[in-house]
């Protein structure tokens, strides 16, 4: 693989390096708890940012490499920290409206239980009612109120370390809420039944809206067993997919952990396209989008194959819709799942951590040598660390980044902007 990763490097090596290169095996920090690594109580908080109109697909510009994160819709890049929150708000506009779909605010009614063995939601809406349970693992330690880790799916990552250090799991039948049984099972699921089969919602965004219905059923729970400001969200490869979208979607979440997530996860689009017409094996966005409905209908007749240049995002930008919170991205060696165009896009997220400060709340491992969705013994470490930080309030090592394919330049080809020094507001 790597004389065709070299050969695409070499083909674009008339790009600018503008940023901070960043080494694939980087050390990381030990850090100890801060403000700045905190999630919000509300499910996003750029409801007051103006929104301009944005264009139909066919209208949209080329960007041959990876958007700048940092330049708004109005042709300005920002300058301060504080003006994150509304850039912020138009990436996530821009996400949903091309290829997620809208994921629709809380319901009229969001009400439930918390139990030792499972949180039932029940949501009423415009005279319909959905109700779905997901059950609870307590931990063998600590004690409660725990913090906790929602995974779409089945329990991927270490189940005993995360109970030794008091972390309880809450398990989500993702494909209750919004089916990924082929392309042909669009819009059926517990969401469709609530907003009906044409919503333009993905699964994806299904699920996304299933962990914040969850998140509002802990928040108001007066049990005291689920900590609801200390909450993780993860899952492993479609199932990734979606931890990653969720994560970016609700601001409550205050750990996300994408596991080998592939395309439409930490996967760059324009980096995958890319190696694919190298002749790599690995999937792009026009194959993701006909796999499943993971994504809005229109997302891969609008931007797949040469198209995809047309996307005014990439998934650097969904990752940074994370930011500051905490993100660790775990990967495997696996051709298909992308795990260069993926260290890709989360070296360019990096550098919108870094300008906000907290460039150590960001990680990527990969090490090759496991099974797909088996978490290794050599990404332990940084679970751990990334548990610690954002779950427990202790000290963690993260910030670190990892790849035994990555070569040291393969980001710079796709980076044309350089990362700015965010101000923060005077008082």
């Amino acid at each position: 693989m790597n004389h065709r990763i070299k050969s695409m490097v070499s083909s674009l090596a008339t790009l600018t390096l503008s940023f901070s290169l960043l080494n694939a095996c980087a050390g990381g920090e030990t850090m100890e708890s801060t403000n700045e690594r905190r999630q919000a109580t509300a499910e996003y908080t750029g409801k007051k940012c103006p929104i301009p109109k944005l264009p139909k697909a066919p209208d949209l510009p080329v960007i041959k490499t990876l958007p700048d994160p940092f330049l708004g819709l109005d042709g300005h890049r920002i300058t301060e920290r504080d003006q994150w929150r509304c850039r912020r708000q138009e990436t996530l506009q821009q996400v949903q409206q091309y290829e997620s779909g809208i994921k629709p605010g809380k319901p009229e009614g969001v009400s439930g239980r918390v139990s030792a063995k499972s949180v039932t939601v029940t949501v009423h809406h415009q005279g319909k009612t959905i109700e779905f349970n997901a059950p609870v693992t307590l931990p063998n330690a600590g004690q409660a109120p725990y913090p906790a880790i929602i995974t779409l799916g089945p329990a991927t990552l270490d189940s005993e370390l995360l109970s030794d250090k008091g972390v309880a799991i809450i398990s989500v039948d993702n494909n209750e809420l919004g089916a990924q049984s082929g392309a042909n099972s669009r819009g059926n699921g517990l969401f469709y039944d609530l907003y009906g089969k044409d919503h333009s919602a993905s699964s994806m965004t299904a699920w996304a809206w299933g962990v914040s219905r969850l998140i509002d059923v802990l928040q108001e729970s007066d049990e005291g067993l689920i900590a609801a400001n200390r909450l993780a969200v993860t899952g492993c490869s479609r199932n990734g997919k979606g931890a990653l979208l969720a994560g970016a979607l609700d601001e409550r979440v205050a750990l996300t952990i994408p596991q080998e997530s592939g395309a439409g996860g930490a996967v760059a689009w324009r980096v995958a396209q890319a190696m694919a017409e190298e002749g790599v094996n690995v999937q792009t966005l026009s194959h993701a989008a006909g796999e499943q409905p993971w994504f809005r209908a229109s997302f891969g007749s609008e931007f797949g194959n040469n198209k995809v240049t047309r996307l005014p995002f990439d998934h650097h930008q969904l990752m940074g819709l994370v930011a500051p919170r905490g993100l660790l991205v775990l990967d495997n060696d696996i051709d298909w799942l992308g795990p260069i165009p993926a260290y890709i896009g989360t070296s360019a997220a990096r550098e919108i951590y870094r300008a906000l400060g907290v460039e150590a709340n960001i990680a990527y491992s990969e090490n090759g040598g496991h099974r797909h969705c088996i978490l290794p013994d050599h990404q332990r470490d940084l679970l751990e660390g990334f548990v610690n930080r954002f779950l427990l309030d202790r000290p963690g090592t993260t910030g670190i980044f990892r790849s035994t394919l990555a070569e040291e330049d393969a980001v710079a080809p796709w980076v044309e902007w350089t990362t700015p020094e965010l101000s923060k507001r005077r008082e």
